[in-house]
């Protein structure tokens, strides 16, 4: 019984976690939106196709490491 409550995540150990797990997330999303508007602002004229696929990529990457984060962690 000592041992579980001593192995028992605490709550800044948690918020520690969570905290990760959004940065992990949002990184790469906000990092494909930079990108993306960057290549857009090379090409003439008015577009976001860059913008809005590199949005999706960096979603899909986002996905994908907070997956493998919380695959590690178990």
């Amino acid at each position: 019984m000592k041992q579980a409550e001593k192995d028992r995540p605490t709550l800044m150990s948690q918020t520690a976690y969570i905290g990760t797990l959004g940065l992990i997330f949002v990184l790469p999303l906000i990092a494909g939106a930079y990108f993306g508007r960057w290549l857009d602002s090379l090409a003439t004229g008015y577009s976001i196709r860059w913008t809005m696929s590199m949005l999706f990529v960096g979603l899909v990457v986002g996905a994908v490491n907070v997956y493998l984060f919380i695959r590690e962690r178990e």
